[in-house]
């Protein structure tokens, strides 16, 4: 048998870690830079909690987790069979199931607020990094576990959390060094071309189709929207504005005049206007207002946020967006808040395929002290322990090996100091440190070891 990952999931070596902790780590610094405190959810939720938050799609894509236990003793086990037998899938699903991984760390973050809400201040900033699950297919920049890195601001309407969350997404790709592009769009836009062709009541059909545009074009879009049960005049309707072009400020004043008898549609286009001015006063000029993009999951209300690399085939590799009512389905209503989320996988990609990560990230030890034998490594385990305090990381070699041996780990896992240390040094307190680069050795006190390394 071969023992493989699980496909669409993966094992990380050393140096891949040590990458992905660049990304996490640029991520956490500006998130607390802006005064976000982190929290963490359960990998599972009740499938109460996860169902019906994420459209008809989304639910396809939750991976259900088996009830434990002794169900094929249980009195439920003959209702279960009858459901299969009458191909009540679902149903019987729903029998067996009832948990599942999260899809995503928005609605648990909800759920989350409304079971802590008397323990947190409002408006509450948080961040979360964590891993979570799509029993998706499978293909690159798409896996089946990967890890989002949110930040939500909740419990405030104010359009300035919108602009806070843009500046965090500036300052993250300037950080990494990634070309992007800042897509940016309103939903209640989006609802009122729904309302002005006639079919308000399918903003969900319209919003999934439009959502598409990229991947199946303008003609797999229209052919979808047939098959939803919309007329030649509805998507001739729709057309133009699907083809919008020009200038944030040119697409702008055209749907202004579209939808200028809709209270909801001319609410969007403020909304959205006052966005790109606040980001024009602090310096993003990288954010495209785009009418296609809609993102498919239900709870957005307001605007929505996507991100896409300019130098790299990839998909998104950053979304979010305004929710109004996320914990009302949990009980707390009128608590209004805006999110964004990094697709650190993607990311990741991203920058590999760039060859954008830093050099110096290969190296996770910067001293090797070469182990001559007992006597000596005594000494050394010493002296790593002074530098370890000083916050300069070091190794002990562990066995007295040839030195071939021991210099040949030290290339290998790119360790950039050699000190070696034998009888002389210790006797004239003396140590000998060689640059693995330029193959330079130097002689120091054994004292002036961590100034050295400083």
């Amino acid at each position: 048998m071969e023992y493989k990952a699980v496909k669409g999931t993966r094992d990380f070596l050393p140096l891949q870690m040590q990458k992905r902790n660049y990304i996490f780590d640029t991520i956490t610094s500006v998130y607390k830079s802006h005064g976000f405190l982190q929290i963490e959810t359960p990998a599972m939720e009740n499938l109460s909690t996860l169902m019906g938050k994420y459209g008809e799609e989304g639910d396809k894509l939750l991976f259900k987790i088996l009830d434990s236990g002794m169900f094929l003793r249980s009195e439920k086990f003959s209702s279960f069979e009858q459901e299969i037998n009458q191909s009540r899938i679902n149903k019987a699903a729903s029998m067996i199931c009832e948990k599942g991984l999260r899809y995503d760390l928005t609605v648990p973050f909800a759920r989350f607020v409304v079971n802590h809400q008397n323990d947190i201040v409002f408006p509450f900033k948080r961040y979360q990094i964590q891993p979570v699950w799509r029993a998706d297919k499978p293909q690159k920049g798409r896996y089946r576990e990967f890890y989002q890195c949110d930040a939500d601001i909740i419990g405030s309407n104010s359009l300035m959390n919108e602009v806070e969350l843009l500046e965090i997404i500036s300052e993250v790709f300037n950080r990494l060094r990634l070309n992007v592009t800042i897509k940016l769009n309103n939903r209640k836009i989006l609802a009122a071309i729904a309302s002005i062709i006639g079919h308000e009541d399918k903003i969900t059909e319209i919003t999934v189709a439009i959502d598409k545009l990229d991947k199946i074009g303008l003609n797999g879009v229209e052919q979808e929207l047939s098959q939803d049960g919309f007329t030649n005049d509805d998507i001739a309707s729709l057309r133009p504005i699907l083809q919008i072009k020009g200038s944030n400020e040119e697409k702008i004043s055209t749907l202004k005049t579209f939808v200028s008898t809709n209270e909801q549609g001319v609410k969007g286009l403020e909304e959205l206007q006052y966005v790109l001015d606040k980001c024009k006063t602090v310096g993003i000029d990288n954010v495209e207002f785009d009418i296609t993009l809609a993102r498919g999951l239900n709870y957005y209300t307001g605007a929505i946020v996507e991100v896409k690399a300019d130098d790299v085939a990839m998909g998104s590799i950053t979304g979010g967006g305004r929710y109004d009512n996320l914990t009302g389905i949990f009980g707390l209503k009128d608590v209004s808040g805006v999110g964004i989320s990094f697709g650190a996988d993607r990311i990741y990609d991203c920058l590999e395929e760039l060859d954008l990560f830093p050099e110096d990230i290969k190296t996770a030890t910067n001293v090797l002290f070469i182990n001559f034998g007992e006597k000596e490594s005594e000494k050394c385990l010493e002296l790593a322990k002074n530098l370890r305090s000083a916050n300069i990381s070091c190794e002990v070699y562990p066995d007295s090996s040839k030195m071939q041996k021991q210099m040949k780990y030290a290339n290998n896992r790119n360790i950039p100091f050699v000190c070696l240390l034998g009888e002389n040094e210790i006797s004239n307190n003396t140590i000998v440190i060689k640059n693995m680069l330029s193959g330079e050795q130097t002689t120091i006190n054994q004292h002036e070891l961590c100034q050295y390394f400083k």
